[in-house]
């Protein structure tokens, strides 16, 4: 039964996203009581990702340093400059400016396992550059926003590391060592039970933390509308070039799948608790609205992926 309702739950994410933010909006004052539970949602999120991961998936950075650096430096550098010229151009307006370089900065989605898995890429590598990235997080997301708007805006930056370090990086070194002592045999033994848990929370930290932008949603105008327009074109756009590069890049088409997936996911729900705590609720618009595109895009792509893949 388990298992059926993880089968039920990722085929229907496209769908389940995106209702699970409208729900959140609908029930803006009971998500508003619940914001302390987000950060132990992820946590738990976080552990049971790292139950599939082991310190040898970090062994793989011997096999393909330049693959897993060129990914790294595509998800926090290329688009992030991006996506401070898309925005600064078509937005007068610098809370939004910050949000979507926060909808970039985020790590790599850990759910571009599942994509890589069934596009047939390197999964070693898609749990390398995870993990590697994950672990990176502390330092990349403060130093990224520090640079971009730490002239405007007063970043806590050791409360923001604080807290990266304790919702992403404890519970993913916590869930490897488990999984590492346990010979695998947790995974193994709770997998079916934990997968739906895990999915389950992803929509419950998407519903609470949707209840903080709540009063821009409720006002739908010609700004609401850009933002979502922008946020689809950063979305399809990452995807995009990372699909044209993995191509021209590499020969080896499970290099390249695993490119595209791991370079156009995105670790939103981090993003956007990153966003709630830190900053005005207006900073979370452009990060929330990333879950709306994140699964569809990755099927779509999916598809265009595996078209490719025959030609060749």
């Amino acid at each position: 039964m388990l298992n059926k309702l993880n089968h039920f739950i990722q085929r229907w994410m496209p769908i389940l996203t995106p209702l699970s933010l409208v729900v959140g909006v609908i029930l803006e004052d009971i998500g508003q009581h619940l914001l302390f539970l987000v950060a132990w949602l992820f946590a738990f999120m976080t552990l049971v990702s790292g139950l599939k991961m082991n310190f040898r998936d970090v062994k793989v950075f011997t096999k393909y340093p330049k693959t897993i650096l060129f990914t790294i430096a595509f998800l926090h550098i290329l688009m992030p400059l991006w996506a401070y010229g898309l925005s600064q151009w078509v937005f007068d307006d610098h809370l939004l400016m910050i949000g979507f370089i926060l909808s970039v900065a985020v790590p790599t989605g850990v759910t571009s396992v599942i994509w890589v898995t069934i596009g047939r890429g390197n999964i070693p590598l898609c749990l390398a550059i995870i993990l590697i990235d994950t672990l990176l997080a502390p330092i990349i997301m403060p130093a990224l926003l520090h640079l971009f708007v730490g002239e405007t805006i007063q970043i806590d930056t050791m409360s923001l590391i604080m807290d990266l370090i304790w919702m992403i990086v404890l519970p993913s070194l916590l869930g490897i060592v488990i999984n590492e002592v346990s010979k695998g045999q947790i995974q193994r033994k709770y997998g079916a039970v934990l997968a739906p848990l895990s999915k389950l929370c992803l929509f419950g930290v998407i519903m609470i933390n949707s209840s903080a932008i709540a009063p821009y949603l409720k006002n739908i105008n010609s700004e609401l509308a850009l933002v979502i327009g922008i946020v689809f074109a950063l979305a399809v756009s990452g995807y995009l070039i990372a699909f044209i590069i993995g191509y021209i890049v590499w020969k080896d088409r499970t290099i390249a799948t695993t490119f595209l997936f791991t370079a156009g996911m995105r670790n939103i729900a981090v993003g956007v608790i990153i966003a709630t705590t830190y900053f005005p609720a207006k900073v979370a618009m452009p990060v929330v609205f990333g879950m709306l595109f994140q699964q569809i895009l990755a099927s779509v792509f999916n598809k265009l992926n595996e078209r490719q893949v025959t030609k060749v």
